[in-house]
């Protein structure tokens, strides 16, 4: 950056435009995805394909862009990601049908690799001593505000554009960016750094999450030991004979790569060969150690509700995109008012309690919300603990960022956020598969259960008035409600071939099954949150160690 303090700042600005981008279109996504699933005709596989591909590219290539970074220049590698990513959104803003906009998701992924790490690395270098500690106030407000604001934006395009401005909007956003890199950041890079890249390492990190979201994604619709679909993909088919299904092979693959990646980058660093894509070495700093880890736990409930929260107010309660992206508002507001300020609140009772304290605020907030999920649900009730939720990820998620550098070498920086951004995004991936899958489980078995149990109590007659036999209408019901996460709810009311005695009984199963869904989403969701607040109280409370660089 500019060594004038406002350029440094402007160009902070700068730096805030392309983050907001790639944590918005998140979030943007979440309450597109309705609409998406009606407009494009996509399941619930698809569905959670074009939320988790561009977390799972994103996770796999952070710390390999990141070091890139550190080799080309951060503010290089940060232009040839906003590149990408307004091509990338580009076509999403296109795509015709479900195949081409994952795709183009997967795009969104690289081109959003290269921008979080450049972010975070060009902060981290520049900004020392209290201003370090606002500067990634600002920072970490940006990824929770937006997480939470998003879906506003996202609303409001689709309800009154198209679903496909949630993209296209990144497109003039991308060129302001652009723009302003160019005239207020000047560019930075590490002069030691390795020049030789480790694509083994990169290519073992991209199968080992990608075969471990796959199946946490597809085992409810492959089966997660039997086989009880069979598995096709560009003409090739998992045996259909095999009394084993394509999911524990997954698991075992994701295992073998993940470990000989863990194995490969330790000897490569015991050799002093330091072009490994993931600096392991850094967790002998306990505040990378402890933070990255708490961050990895807190991304799991966190993202994976907003995935949740959005499918139940619009497939429950029948919510426009913008009413959500409304009822969501107090959440953003919070994030927004309290992460500027949880910086100075670190300068007095030090990062890890400003931690703490925001993952207290979340598990409360997120256990409250669980409460709440009912067939009428007052969306008002909402408002006070989503406004809890906003403040406890504002003063959570700047600070651990703040923590989890703080004590890394400046020449260090690239490779330690890429490292942070990757631990973040895995989160983000595994929580939307695991809080998605365990909603389509409530949403689809349970339909099922209510369904079967009202069919056994059937009076002969009534069975008999069916255009079908009666032991069909649990599987011609459960079918499309889990497949599109209850957003088909309105359309099965006003099938013909459901008589009209039948309609209240389909309705009561379905919402019953969605509250238990959701509410079990929510608990777990809670049960990550507090997993990760026990993990956060090893963080070491250290105050301004980013003025100085460690020996």
């Amino acid at each position: 950056m500019s060594n004038g303090s406002r350029n440094r700042w402007f160009g902070l600005v700068m730096l805030s435009l392309g983050l907001a981008m790639i944590i918005a279109d998140v979030s943007i996504v979440n309450v597109a995805i309705p609409v998406m699933i009606e407009d494009l005709k996509i399941d619930f596989t698809t569905a959670e394909w074009v939320n988790t591909s561009y977390s799972l590219v994103f996770a796999a290539l952070l710390v390999t862009l990141g070091r890139l970074g550190d080799v080309i220049g951060r503010r290089r590698l940060y232009l040839g990601g906003l590149i990408v990513f307004a091509l990338a959104s580009l076509g999403a803003g296109l795509a015709p049908n479900g195949t081409l906009l994952v795709g183009a998701r997967l795009l969104q992924g690289i081109g959003g690799a290269a921008i979080s790490p450049a972010t975070l690395s060009i902060v981290s270098s520049e900004f020392r001593g209290r201003d370090r500690g606002i500067a990634f106030g600002i920072w970490g407000s940006v990824i929770g505000g937006m997480a939470a604001i998003g879906p506003l934006i996202g609303g409001w395009l689709t309800t009154n554009a198209s679903w496909r401005w949630a993209f296209l909007i990144n497109i003039p956003i991308g060129v302001v960016a652009f723009v302003g890199t160019l005239i207020y950041i000047n560019d930075s890079r590490d002069e030691n750094a390795e020049r030789r890249f480790d694509l083994v390492g990169a290519v073992l990190t991209m199968v080992g999450f990608g075969a471990l979201v796959f199946g946490l994604i597809e085992g409810y619709k492959y089966g997660w030991w039997g086989q009880s679909q069979e598995f096709s993909v560009l003409g090739l088919a998992w045996p259909a004979g095999w009394p084993v299904s394509i999911i524990p092979f997954a698991f075992a693959l994701s295992a073998l790569a993940l470990v000989a990646f863990t194995v490969r980058e330790l000897r490569k660093e015991a050799r002093g060969d330091r072009s490994g894509v993931f600096g392991f070495r850094l967790f002998r700093y306990p505040g990378y150690r402890y933070g990255n880890l708490t961050a990895l736990v807190l991304s799991l409930g966190e993202f994976g509700l907003l995935f949740v929260i959005p499918l139940f107010l619009q497939g429950m309660l029948g919510l426009s995109a913008f009413d959500t992206g409304l009822t969501l508002l107090p959440l953003a507001l919070g994030t927004f008012v309290a992460g500027p300020s949880a910086g100075a609140l670190a300068a007095r009772i030090g990062p890890k309690w400003v931690v703490t304290s925001g993952m207290g605020l979340e598990a409360i907030a997120i256990f409250w919300i669980g409460l709440l999920f009912s067939p009428d649900l007052d969306v008002w009730s909402l408002v006070p603990p989503l406004a809890v939720y906003g403040v406890g990820v504002g003063l959570a998620t700047a600070q651990l960022t703040n923590v989890a550098l703080a004590q890394i070498p400046r020449e260090e920086s690239g490779v330690a956020s890429g490292g942070t951004s990757t631990l973040r995004q895995v989160g983000s991936a595994l929580g939307i598969a695991i809080l998605g899958t365990t909603l389509a489980i409530g949403l689809g078995q349970g339909t099922r259960d209510r369904l079967q149990a009202a069919v056994d109590r059937l009076p002969p007659q009534a069975a008999q008035a069916l255009p079908f036999p009666a032991s069909e209408l649990p599987e011609l019901v459960a079918k499309p409600i889990e497949s599109t996460f209850g957003q088909a709810l309105p359309g099965l009311l006003s099938d013909p071939r459901l008589p009209e005695p039948a309609r209240p009984v389909i309705r009561s199963a379905v919402e019953e099954s969605f509250v238990d869904g959701a509410v079990n989403a929510s608990r777990a969701a809670t049960g990550f949150v507090l997993l990760g607040l026990i993990i956060s109280l090893f963080i070491p409370n250290t105050r301004h160690e980013a003025d100085h660089d460690p020996a």
